[in-house]
């Protein structure tokens, strides 16, 4: 199987989740918006009407004859293809129900620089967005790493762990300060990036042109004012 990705080309963003699975597993893919004429082919794909499931926005995955779109919905697909879920069927769903917690901790992410509206500059959002990253930086983003620091366990990795891993690498480019003050709180999850890092293919491609830089176009920012 020769996997097709769908995702905007300059940006890391929700694509990233499932670039990490397909790469730490050594699967074929191709990433399509990044090829000569991508975008349009994405584009045509987003608007066609002869999709049995259209997807609503990228990110989606082409495999044969299935389309499927939403991040953990993606993976949910590929675990079981790339040995990076559990066999058994609770195990399958547990995976899943972290990557969902996963995906709704990256929406406060995306909404400390975008409070009001994602229409929006964020220019036009400075004061709500000071006020959000107060809020996250000694609220949310505790409680979140606070829950993975306890679930986690010493086992397989699956793409839950790959995607917390990435959750890491975006935290440390958007709130350096913050995070560097929180690390030594949450061991498990420090651990469990280095090991993710460690991993032969997935260092490759992160040393690699094939990992887009963070920027200040994707869902992590970094903007000093946010992260004092």
């Amino acid at each position: 199987m020769r996997y097709e990705l769908y995702y905007w080309p300059s940006i890391q963003g929700r694509g990233e989740f499932v670039r990490l699975a397909l790469e730490d597993a050594g699967a074929p893919y191709a990433d399509v918006a990044r090829t000569p004429a991508g975008m349009k082919a994405m584009l045509r794909l987003l608007d066609s009407t002869a999709l049995k499931t259209p997807p609503f926005a990228p990110p989606f995955l082409r495999a044969g004859e299935l389309v499927i779109a939403q991040t953990a919905n993606i993976l949910l697909y590929l675990g079981p293809r790339l040995a990076l879920a559990p066999k058994s069927e609770a195990g399958r769903l547990w995976v899943h129900q972290l990557q969902l917690t996963i995906a709704d901790w990256l929406v406060q992410v995306h909404d400390v620089h975008h409070p009001i509206g994602s229409g929006l500059y964020y220019e036009d959002q400075k004061p709500e967005a000071r006020r959000r990253a107060e809020g996250f930086r000694n609220n949310r983003l505790p409680k979140f790493l606070g829950y993975f620091e306890r679930v986690l366990k010493k086992e397989k990795v699956s793409y839950a762990h790959l995607s917390l891993f990435q959750m890491v690498e975006g935290l440390r480019y958007a709130f350096p300060n913050t995070m560097k003050s929180l690390e030594r709180r949450y061991p498990r999850v420090i651990e469990l990036h280095d090991r993710v890092a460690a991993r032969p293919r997935l260092a490759a491609y992160l040393a690699s042109k094939r990992r887009i830089p963070f920027n200040r176009q994707g869902i992590f920012r970094h903007y000093p004012e946010l992260d004092q």
